[in-house]
């Protein structure tokens, strides 16, 4: 099952409250990145761990 995660505020043109499926997650020397799409799985974006920490949280 894929992981569900919700916007906390405005990020990159998408608004507070927009879902997202974690598709991928992967780390090079240390350095975490995340690959997301949107509920409709129309959009995708790479964000950086920090980013995922500051502007994203888990759906149960």
């Amino acid at each position: 099952m894929l992981k569900r995660y919700q916007l906390r505020s405005d990020f990159r043109g998408f608004k507070k409250g927009s879902h997202f499926y974690l598709i991928a997650e992967s780390e090079y020397i240390g350095i975490k990145e995340f690959v997301l799409r949107t509920k409709d799985l129309s959009t995708r974006i790479m964000i950086s761990e920090r980013e995922m920490e500051k502007y994203f949280i888990p759906l149960k």
